[in-house]
């Protein structure tokens, strides 16, 4: 199997029509390019998001703890219903120091705090056979009203299309970090596309943009990047998105990186950036929120009739991967060569 998600058609083929027992009270469950299920409990709404964990040393530990973290709670927080609880599963490498769990973990419970969420239950272990980064599982979990639920396949043709902080801010973060001394660019270029790290948390900007206007759909741009998010939206409304690329954000240092990395900005993984669809009365409300947070964002286009993605008047297809997966293969050979 190629590295990164499985692709649409092996879900389809080998997940989709094995999802257990059907029962009445999943009012959504598991669907390409969807961020959460959803399940009916009495008058509330259960969203949950399952999510690998990845604790990755080269970002300091206290930067780890919430970047993990932050990955799982966004795909929930896209429903416009705020976190409340969190499960975590960690299989953790023998040679990790109590020390350095301790402020993984510390992170973690902070940021719960901060957010609102309860950490309810888990498993946490260490097992010879596991490695960094790659530790684990989590599942967030929002409990609330169903008439909240911002439904990821809600997006109208009429509404508009509001982008974010733009392609690519997670890869190059992560890239530029782990491999920083492999990439050829100005050290105060590096340190500035560094800093993406800290952008790739969307819960606040999900919450914000619920509650600041009529949001029809949102949905946090990950693997397959910013033009696969865009199709997802299409594909799962069916609908038609027209999006001019001089109205998206690009954040500091992210054309110099994906330029010196060979890399397809707008097809690299981008958590943290959201994809907004927005009755075009409340577009003010909703843009003036996420600046007063400090959040770039772009009325980057409008939803159609129709179907598919057109990016600057030209039709796009849609990803067959993230264009951010071989560059990491190719700077960790390198780096892992560079140790024999």
């Amino acid at each position: 199997m190629d590295t990164g998600k499985v692709s649409r058609a092996f879900f389809e083929a080998r997940i989709a029509p094995k999802l257990g027992a059907e029962r009445d009270d999943v009012a959504l469950g598991p669907t390409p390019g969807v961020d959460f299920g959803v399940v009916s409990v009495g008058e509330h709404a259960l969203v949950t998001a399952t999510d690998p964990v990845s604790i990755l040393p080269d970002l300091g530990w206290e930067r780890a703890g919430r970047f993990a973290v932050d990955v799982v709670l966004s795909d929930v927080a896209v429903s416009g219903v705020p976190p409340t609880h969190l499960t975590v599963s960690l299989a953790l490498p023998p040679e990790l120091s109590e020390e350095s769990f301790g402020r993984v973990w510390d992170a973690i419970d902070a940021e719960c705090r901060d957010l609102g969420v309860s950490i309810v239950t888990g498993h946490t272990a260490s097992y010879a056979e596991s490695t960094l980064p790659w530790v684990g599982a989590a599942t967030g979990i929002a409990v609330g009203d169903p008439d909240d639920i911002i439904r990821p396949d809600g997006a109208r043709p009429g509404d508009d299309l509001l982008v974010t902080k733009g392609p690519a801010v997670e890869a190059v973060g992560l890239l530029t970090t782990l491999f920083a001394d492999q990439i050829d660019l100005p050290a105060e270029t590096l340190s500035t596309a560094q800093a993406r790290v800290d952008e790739t948390g969307a819960v606040r900007d999900a919450l914000t943009a619920a509650a600041a206007g009529d949001v029809h759909a949102m949905h946090d741009a990950t693997e397959g990047g910013l033009l696969g998010a865009l199709h997802e939206v299409a594909d799962s409304a069916g609908v038609r998105l027209a999006v001019e690329s001089d109205a998206v954000p690009m954040r500091p240092g992210v054309r110099e990186t994906c330029e010196a990395l060979g890399m397809d900005p707008w097809r690299a993984s981008t958590a943290g950036t959201l994809v907004v669809a927005v009755d075009p009365a409340d577009t003010d409300r909703v843009v003036a929120a996420l600046e007063d947070r400090g959040t770039p964002v772009g009325v980057a286009g409008r939803v159609d009739s129709g179907s598919g993605v057109v990016l600057d008047g030209e039709e796009t297809a849609r990803p067959d991967g993230d264009s951010g997966w071989p560059v990491y293969d190719r700077l960790l050979a390198a780096s892992e060569s560079d140790e024999e």
